[in-house]
C-alpha cells in the first residue's frame, strides 16, 4: 500500500463520503490513527484510513453503501479485540471501519470510551467535514505503542500550533505509561500554547 500524503488522504475521504454522506452524520464517526493526525498536518507514515464508528449498526451500514470497493474483510467481531471491524480496498489504499467496545472512565484514550466522541476537531476535506481525533488522543496511543518516531512529530506540531496538556496527562495516566515517559512528554509540552 502506497504512503499518503495529505492530498491523497483527502482524496480517500471524499471517496468514501461521496458513498456514505446521506447515511452517516458526524456523530456517529471519527478519523482515528495516522491519518487523523496527518489530516491536522502531522506528517507522519500513513498507509491506511481509520474510521471509528460508535455503533454496529452503523459497520453494517456503511459496508452496504461501500459494495461498490473491493471487501476485504466483511463486517465481522474479533472478540480478542472487542472490535466490529471491516476492511475495504478504496483506490488502492485500505479503509478500516471498526467499533472498539472496551470499557473505560477515561476521556484520553483514542478509540475507545468517551475521548473520541468529545475530543475531536471537525476539518474541512473537499465537500465534506470530517471529525477527526484530536491529536492529544493520538499521541498517547503512539506513547502507548512506543513509537517515538511517531509520537514526536507530534510533540513538536503541538509545540507549535498548541494542545490540552491537561487531556495529555489524564491519557498517559489512564494507560499506565512509565512514569519516566510521562515526565519526559509532558516536560516537551510545557510552555506549548493552549489549543
Amino acid at each position: 500500500m502506497p504512503v499518503l500524503d495529505q492530498s491523497h488522504l483527502q482524496s480517500i475521504l471524499v471517496a468514501v463520503l461521496d458513498h456514505t454522506s446521506s447515511i452517516l452524520n458526524q456523530s456517529k464517526y471519527r478519523l482515528v490513527g495516522t491519518g487523523a493526525a496527518l489530516l491536522q498536518g502531522v506528517q507522519l507514515p500513513t498507509r491506511d484510513v481509520d474510521l471509528l464508528m460508535k455503533e454496529r449498526e452503523d459497520v453494517d451500514t456503511l459496508d452496504s453503501s461501500l459494495s461498490s470497493f473491493e471487501c476485504l474483510t466483511p463486517p465481522t467481531y474479533l472478540s480478542e479485540a472487542k472490535q466490529y471491524y471491516a476492511n475495504y480496498e478504496i483506490n488502492g489504499v485500505e479503509v478500516g471501519i471498526s467499533t472498539v467496545e472496551w470499557e473505560t472512565d477515561s476521556d484520553g484514550i483514542e478509540c475507545f470510551g468517551r475521548g473520541p466522541w468529545e475530543h475531536y476537531i471537525l476539518i474541512s476535506c473537499g465537500p465534506y467535514t470530517v471529525p477527526t481525533v484530536a491529536l492529544e488522543l493520538r499521541l498517547v496511543s503512539e506513547m502507548l505503542r512506543d513509537r517515538p518516531d511517531r509520537y514526536t512529530p507530534i510533540i513538536e506540531h503541538m509545540r507549535a500550533c498548541g494542545c490540552d496538556i491537561d487531556l495529555v496527562r489524564r491519557g498517559i495516566q489512564s494507560r499506565g505509561l512509565p512514569q519516566t515517559l510521562q515526565e519526559e512528554v509532558l516536560g516537551q509540552l510545557k510552555g506549548a500554547p493552549v489549543g
